[in-house]
């Protein structure tokens, strides 16, 4: 979906901004040898890719975030296609990060990570005004994960808070969360009304691997958990339901983005009002969708989700 004259913004989205390179080998690799592959380089970054799905979505909706500043024209153009209004600063002496996206034949990921100039993230780039008019603030957990750009992010949703605007975040990755700890990281995030762990980032946070428990552990700090379990689905639930949907069969062709595209699908729909079951139902579909083509962002061509229009016809089953 392109805009060419975007609405004004109801959303923000604050995270990183990557270069994904992604790599799909021919086989298994081949320690000290070469092993044919398929390389491309796609836009990437979770805060990036979920500001993209919402703009896609149809939520008006703006980014936050740093880049090197030979590439902050590239940057905020690639955003501006997908209908995102871009916030970005300029860093005049980190890159822009990038991603390494080791694919296997089954589709899941390894990666690795150069932050560049997200770790540059700082208070300047996200004055409070920035809140004026936003309904929701959303915080990919990357950006809490180095402490300069952690405590800009603090302070914003510290403040939006307070303003009565609704705050979420996702853990983003299970192995910077064991790096910093996880109760730190639940410290960090007490202003958050909802969080979007997936199954191994709920694992992390809990210290359990036991579903329920999980759900108690996390509805008692925030007021509502969504867990996305790849292909056993997603759940949702406050402390008084707790509900699930299942993942629909797909050709997976590439995981990467599918857990921000199911986050923007879910809060597309809650933003539009829509019953908790009918979110997560949207989160699934947008999910699933997002595993079948490759890159973590919907193009103009993308087409939405199957099914989008008719899921309020159904609903996730309360267990």
């Amino acid at each position: 979906m392109t805009a060419s004259v975007p609405l004004r913004p109801r959303m923000l989205v604050i995270g990183d901004v990557m270069t994904d390179v992604i790599v799909r080998p021919e086989g298994p690799l081949v320690v000290g040898s070469d092993r044919r592959a398929k390389i491309g380089l796609y836009p990437g970054g979770s805060g990036c890719n979920q500001a993209a799905w919402l703009a896609h979505l149809g939520i008006p909706v703006a980014f936050a975030g740093r880049v090197g500043r030979r590439d902050l024209a590239e940057q905020e153009q690639a955003l501006r296609d997908v209908g995102v209004v871009p916030v970005l600063a300029a860093d005049d002496t980190r890159a822009t990060g990038m991603l390494i996206v080791l694919l296997s034949e089954g589709g899941e990921r390894s990666f690795l990570t150069d932050r560049g100039a997200n770790d540059g993230l700082c208070a300047d780039d996200l004055p409070f005004s920035m809140l004026n008019q936003i309904d929701l603030v959303h915080v990919s957990g990357y950006a809490l994960f180095t402490p300069g750009p952690r405590a800009a992010v603090m302070a914003l949703m510290a403040v939006a808070r307070a303003r009565g605007i609704t705050v979420t975040v996702d853990p983003a990755s299970v192995g910077f969360l064991e790096e910093v700890g996880p109760s730190n990281f639940l410290g960090w995030t007490s202003d958050a009304s909802i969080i979007f762990p997936n199954a191994e980032e709920a694992a992390c946070l809990t210290g359990t691997r036991n579903e329920a428990e999980q759900i108690r552990f996390l509805t008692a700090r925030y007021d509502l958990a969504v867990i996305k379990r790849g292909a056993a689905g997603a759940e949702a639930a406050n402390q008084s339901i707790r509900l699930k949907a299942p993942a629909p069969v797909v050709d997976v062709k590439d995981t990467t983005g599918a857990g921000d595209a199911f986050l923007a699908g879910f809060l597309a729909a809650r933003f539009a009002g829509k019953a908790l079951d009918i979110c997560l139902n949207r989160g699934v579909a947008a999910g699933a969708a997002a595993t079948t083509t490759l890159g973590g962002r919907p193009t103009e061509s993308t087409p939405l989700p199957l099914g989008w229009g008719d899921l309020s016809n159904t609903g996730g089953s309360p267990v």
